[in-house]
């Protein structure tokens, strides 16, 4: 793995550049975009993302642990925990790469997704 992590300010910094908005504009934009998708996980909702994945919060039972160090057992309380599955498209462009320029006629980095989309169903 490279190591490398994405931050909300590079997400912003991205919006700005891709889409022109001021740097204000862009935060405020992905903010809202975080806020919203917590927000419907915390209604227990399932968020989908075309061609990235879907998020969805799963319920988890009351079982038996045991503690590593004596062997004693402990209860585990329920609790939600969140899943993520990545779709077909992402999994393709993460095991086949998926250029992020634009190509020399102009095609956009969605329009170059799109069609990786497409030929990941083909």
């Amino acid at each position: 793995m490279a190591g490398h992590t994405i931050t909300r300010a590079q997400l912003t910094e991205a919006v700005y550049q891709e889409v022109g908005l001021s740097r204000n504009e862009s935060a405020e934009l992905v903010e809202s975009v975080i806020a919203e998708i917590g927000d419907a996980l915390e209604r227990g909702e399932m968020v989908k993302i075309s061609s990235f994945g879907s998020f969805a919060v799963r319920q988890k039972g009351q079982r038996v642990g045991r503690n590593p160090k004596t062997g004693t057992e402990v209860p585990i309380s329920p609790r939600r925990v969140l899943v993520f599955r990545a779709s077909h498209a992402l999994k393709h462009q993460i095991n086949h790469g998926l250029t992020h320029r634009s190509t020399a006629s102009g095609t956009s980095r969605a329009a170059a997704r799109a069609g990786a989309a497409r030929s990941a169903r083909a």
